[in-house]
């Protein structure tokens, strides 16, 4: 399988890059870009139990990160007598933060009933698969079966290794959203550009799709971070659009928008007054909506406040976790599909 450690991973809606490769050195020291990362992790590790997970966590401790901020993307296969104890092993992930995602889905990785039953972040096709389509009607056949069951349980879908534009025409028109590969590889300037889709999305239905399905991984800090740290976290990509202030539980407790947080450091003696300062002071409220909230729903309390009316929401779990943003430009394109097709 073609390796997530390699490149990017690209929002075909927006252009944005969503979630960095991240890197074991020669000293064994974890390194990405503040943007959450992606880690491929073999399925037998799972299954070895809580002690062969420690290297991991123990790697994010030193590397700064917390669990929230990694999308684990499970490699291999599971023999049907170990599956109660892997969904052991991914509830207690889970339930320490990690985002979860299976590779190889559609040929020979997690066949998909388990995919339904762990209920994972991300989906990733096979790059096989990917590799296949548009001119294989089968490879299309089964990328539309993935698509499908990922929108039935609140799934996002991954096309990775895409290398050619008709591959990306047919995994957009299917509904996928995230892809990597060497069409989306980063250009001189350091930005993605992505191809123009050729057909229009289909309508959603009358309130639009939940906004966990339009989640996207949030760029977050500890709520005592100096401004400066939040600087330099808007500084590592140009479309982070927010940086989301939590708790030790990864609770959210402010909201930094990108063009107002920068502006304070713009005027005179922005950074002397603020740099070595608690982020939080130039914060706003986090403007929290459940993951079950439809996209109406979502967009009338984005327009609560004209003051923020573009600013991202932060997508909550039932423990007013931070599950990640939704950016009000995606809502907007659903509401504007939804109202399309009445």
């Amino acid at each position: 399988m073609s390796s997530l450690l390699t490149s990017p991973v690209v929002d075909l809606d927006t252009g944005a890059v969503i979630a960095q490769p991240a890197v074991v050195d020669a000293a064994g020291t974890l390194r990405a870009a503040p943007l959450p990362m992606v880690l491929e992790l073999p399925v037998e590790v799972v299954l070895a139990g809580a002690g062969a997970l420690a290297p991991l966590h123990e790697a994010l401790r030193r590397a700064g990160r917390h669990p929230r901020e990694a999308i684990l993307l499970l490699t291999g296969s599971c023999q049907e007598r170990f599956r109660p104890l892997l969904k052991v092993g991914l509830d207690g992930l889970r339930t320490i933060g990690y985002l979860l995602g299976f590779a190889g889905v559609g040929t020979g990785g997690a066949p998909l009933d388990l995919a339904a039953d762990a209920g994972p972040y991300l989906l990733a096709l096979d790059p096989g698969l990917v590799a296949r389509i548009p001119g294989d009607h089968r490879a299309t056949a089964v990328a539309r079966a993935v698509v499908t069951l990922a929108r039935g349980i609140g799934a996002h879908v991954l096309a990775p290794g895409v290398e050619r534009e008709p591959q990306l025409a047919v995994a957009r028109g299917l509904g996928v959203r995230l892809a990597h590969g060497p069409l989306l590889a980063p250009g001189p300037d350091g930005r993605v550009r992505v191809p123009l889709p050729v057909t229009e999305e289909p309508a959603g239905v009358m309130l639009g799709p939940r906004v966990q399905e339009l989640l996207i991984p949030a760029v977050t800090l500890p709520g005592e971070a100096t401004a400066e740290e939040a600087v330099a976290a808007f500084g590592q990509e140009p479309t982070i659009t927010s940086v989301i202030l939590v708790d030790e539980f990864q609770r959210p407790l402010g909201s930094l928008d990108r063009s107002r947080f920068l502006l304070s450091f713009a005027a005179r003696y922005g950074h002397a007054l603020h740099g070595a300062k608690p982020a939080r002071r130039l914060a706003d409220p986090p403007r929290t909506v459940p993951r079950t909230t439809p996209a109406i729903a979502a967009m009338q309390a984005a327009g609560r406040d004209p003051a923020r009316v573009y600013d991202d929401l932060v997508v909550t779990d039932e423990l007013n976790r931070c599950l990640g943003i939704v950016r009000v430009s995606d809502l907007i394109r659903q509401v504007t599909a939804v109202r399309a097709g009445v």
